[in-house]
């Protein structure tokens, strides 16, 4: 691991979310759920640590009962510049099927390009590169 990796508290919703995610960055996906680590403390089909390796990396579960979910206000997951430009423009319209567009990636004053999606869990992204 290089750095910071999200780790995000699900609604119920880490498989489903981390398996959505893959399939637009790929990488390894790992799941485990609460039986496989021996957990008692919720349903034992529950994701209680999951994550994508690969060129983003991202660690989710399922949010316990004495746990906020992901709720992400004043922050975005910044993308800018990671691979190439057509990489993530791939990345940014994938992340918007179910989500919002909250400003079209374009080009902008400065000459380069940005643009920010949440995408459909509620995780905002901010997606640029340079021409």
């Amino acid at each position: 691991m290089a750095g910071l990796v999200p780790y995000l508290f699900l609604p119920g919703t880490a498989a489903e979310a981390l398996t959505f995610y893959h399939g637009i960055f790929g990488g390894e996906l790992i799941l485990h759920t609460y039986a496989d680590f021996g957990r008692a403390d919720g349903p034992g089909d529950a994701i209680a640590h999951g994550e994508i390796r690969g060129p983003v990396e991202l660690f989710a579960a399922d949010a316990g009962p004495d746990q906020d979910a992901a709720h992400i206000v004043g922050a975005v997951f910044s993308l800018l510049g990671t691979t190439d430009a057509s990489v993530l423009t791939g990345w940014f319209d994938a992340l918007g099927e179910g989500g919002t567009v909250t400003d079209p990636l374009q080009k902008r004053l400065w000459g380069d390009y940005d643009g920010q999606v949440t995408d459909r869990y509620g995780i905002r992204w901010l997606i640029g590169f340079e021409e």
